[in-house]
């Protein structure tokens, strides 16, 4: 077996559901209005679930996608990392799930919760656990399907989030996508600011609970904005300068996409031209771990990429989390 010099990304796929709910439909639900949200977040529309769908189904026809690029079958994969904070089920792990539908037979799974910053931190973990000999093929989903815990009651939060998400297969020795460099942290003292506070071992699910509307996302709005904008820029800079290179160096940046004054206010903090922050959210709002993956698949798809480009993945999510990943595409 050859030695494993470095990873790479061989393939990258991404899904939505078919369902668009419009900032239109949304003002006939909640009081708002399309200009309120679109000048505040950027967001046009997004995308739901049907009743019958589930996250996984995100990630299967996400990966089937992703496996078609890198040209692999199901029975190659190595290991499953899916990041989501909305599984199929709280036992088992929905990897479990996706690893069954796909046939992927030969695979570890598991899922890794670390909200909007899961598929960074999921890239980071297959990077490692290839470079340590735990399997050479690894494939990575973030997905989450948000309209299942958003309380559409809350015109604060409702109008920001969608369903969507993506994969990625990541491999020993690849010829494209080489992950040079990755940095993770967190900040728990700081959980409150996005928080599903029942359904865990904390409040359990209850009438009380269910009554008090208890298991939708709460979210901290000006303080979220705040952290964003300076953790985006400490976490990119320290991806940087653990691979040798500077925020010049880079062609693109594929930020999480929370919002679009948070990606302007952090490319005039790096006094880089606000163009270099990819953005899509006004097709999809915020899906969590499935921003990025989607973003990268838009990207790659408008030519936004090129062979030997330096790109920057980052996020931050609940927890708080946060996470940069280098690559040279």
């Amino acid at each position: 077996m050859n030695k494993v010099e470095h990873t790479g990304i061989t393939g990258i796929g991404m899904y939505v559901p078919e369902k668009c709910l419009t900032n239109a439909d949304l003002e006939k639900m909640v009081e708002t209005s399309d200009e309120w949200i679109t000048t505040r977040s950027g967001i046009k529309e997004r995308h739901i679930l049907a009743p019958e769908e589930a996250v996984s189904d995100i990630g299967v026809n996400s990966a089937h996608i992703a496996m078609k690029e890198a040209g692999i079958g199901p029975k190659e994969i190595d290991g499953i990392i899916f990041a989501t904070i909305t599984g199929d089920t709280s036992c088992p792990a929905t990897a479990c799930h996706l690893q069954h539908r796909l046939g992927a037979i030969n695979s570890y799974a598991f899922d890794l919760n670390a909200a909007c910053s899961g598929f960074l931190y999921g890239l980071a973990a297959a990077d490692s656990l290839i470079r340590n000999g735990v399997g050479r093929t690894i494939l990575v989903i973030g997905a989450d399907s948000l309209s299942r815990v958003t309380d559409y009651q809350d015109r604060g939060t409702c109008v920001l989030f969608g369903d969507g998400g993506g994969s990625a297969i990541v491999q020993a020795n690849a010829s494209q996508g080489r992950i040079l460099s990755h940095y993770m942290g967190a900040d728990g003292s700081m959980a409150e600011l996005i928080i599903i506070p029942a359904g865990g071992s904390r409040l359990p699910a209850s009438h009380e609970t269910v009554d008090k509307r208890l298991h939708y996302v709460k979210m901290a709005g000006n303080e979220v904005f705040k952290f964003a904008v300076r953790i985006l820029v400490q976490s990119l800079e320290e991806a940087l300068k653990r691979c040798g290179r500077g925020v010049k160096d880079l062609k693109l940046i594929v930020p999480h996409q929370a919002n679009y004054r948070i990606l302007d206010a952090a490319a005039r903090k790096m006094e880089l031209e606000p163009e270099i922050m990819y953005n899509d959210i006004a097709n999809y709002g915020n899906t969590s771990a499935g921003t990025i993956p989607i973003a990268l698949s838009d990207a790659l798809k408008e030519g936004r990429i090129k062979k030997g480009d330096l790109i920057a993945l980052v996020a931050f999510g609940g927890g708080m989390t946060w996470g940069s990943v280098i690559i040279e595409w």
